[in-house]
């Protein structure tokens, strides 16, 4: 009995149901479309599992998304909602790209230096936002989103600056420095039968460890929490919320243009003119909420999404629109966040049959 209602209030249980919903919410959507679920899921895990370099994209894929779900993961365990994960994904992006053309620096230290400006290109556009919540009461919520478009338009002009920008036309820069690359050595991609195979997983595995200790084993991290959990009773006790407030924006901005700069260095080696935004800060808020806004939670769920967004790529060889793909997603999160009622429906029927 104490087994089952364990079950019944882990976040896990919830995860899980929702995802399975989810699934079959999308297997509804193939049969309308007159497609089988089975042969369109079936390449879906194919599409992963099959071979070994299916695998390492898959990781490829999951590295970015990783880094914005810890970015938005960490906001949320800290008492902010960090809607603006695309734009400090954009600018760590851009610093990255920038510096790994102009500056030549020696291999090593050339993608360390791009690393570390991305970083702080992300931290210092959450940073003003977290200076406008603080000093001026203005919502981060609407700045984060006034700033993410921002970023994008910002990403645009500099990718059109003749320094940098494409020589004989295209609209991207140039490619950046091989110094600046993190991906894997030649042997290691032979190995791997994968050419975009990179250090970016890696990295955000040791990302995901160092942001679990900061939350679960620092006085930082207690502070932090403390301040999300109830602001009114942190300042009571002591610690200083606008401080604690700033310093949190500033971690997660951090850690979202990381993201960017995986990427950029990693598997893209360049920047595009963006159509629209990408939307790595957005899939973090789905690697969030599906980590349950656990550090350690947001290395499996980026894996979860790296995987769905490699397979699904893959489906049009069925037939199958990949945009199945973005409907089994949202049917994930949107279960995710109304679990509570599944809760307290299914402690309702225990109760009732404990009580009979």
């Amino acid at each position: 009995m104490k087994t089952k209602k364990g079950i019944l209030d882990s976040n896990l249980f919830y995860t899980i149901l929702a995802i399975v919903i989810g699934f079959a919410i999308g297997a509804i959507f193939l049969l309308i479309a007159g497609i089988s679920p089975a042969v369109a899921y079936g390449k879906l895990i194919d599409s992963v599992f099959s071979k070994p370099k299916y695998m390492v994209w898959t990781l490829v894929y999951a590295a970015p998304v990783i880094f914005t779900g810890l970015s938005v993961a960490f906001s949320f365990r800290t008492g902010v909602f960090n809607i603006g994960a695309e734009g400090q994904y954009i600018v760590g992006s851009v610093a990255a790209c920038v510096i790994g053309i102009l500056v030549p620096l020696p291999p090593v230290i050339h993608p360390l230096v791009c690393i570390l400006a991305a970083a702080g290109a992300g931290c210092l556009w959450s940073l003003i936002v977290g200076v406008l919540k603080t000093k001026r009461g203005i919502h981060e919520v609407l700045s984060f989103i006034m700033f993410n478009w921002i970023a994008y338009y910002l990403q645009n002009y500099i990718v059109n600056i003749p320094i940098i920008h494409k020589k004989g036309g295209g609209e991207a820069t140039e490619n950046i420095k091989d110094t600046a690359r993190i991906i894997f050595p030649d042997g290691i991609m032979k190995a791997l039968d994968c050419t975009g195979a990179h250090w970016g997983f890696i990295f955000a595995v040791i990302a995901a460890i160092i942001i679990f200790i900061i939350i679960e084993k620092t006085t930082l991290g207690y502070e932090l929490k403390a301040v999300g959990f109830n602001k009114n009773a942190a300042e009571f006790a002591g610690i200083n919320v606008n401080r604690s407030m700033l310093t949190a924006l500033g971690i997660s901005g951090a850690l979202a243009g990381l993201g960017g700069a995986v990427q950029t260095l990693g598997m893209a080696g360049r920047l595009p003119q963006l159509a629209a935004q990408e939307g790595y800060g957005f899939e973090g808020i789905t690697v969030a909420l599906i980590a349950g806004s656990n550090p350690l939670g947001c290395i499996f769920s980026g894996i979860f999404y790296g995987a769905m967004k490699y397979g699904g790529s893959k489906l049009t060889m069925v037939k199958a629109p990949s945009e199945v793909v973005n409907i089994i997603m949202g049917c994930v999160i949107i279960f995710i966040a109304i679990s509570q009622v599944f809760k307290a429906i299914f402690t309702s029927i225990g109760k009732k049959r404990k009580e009979a």
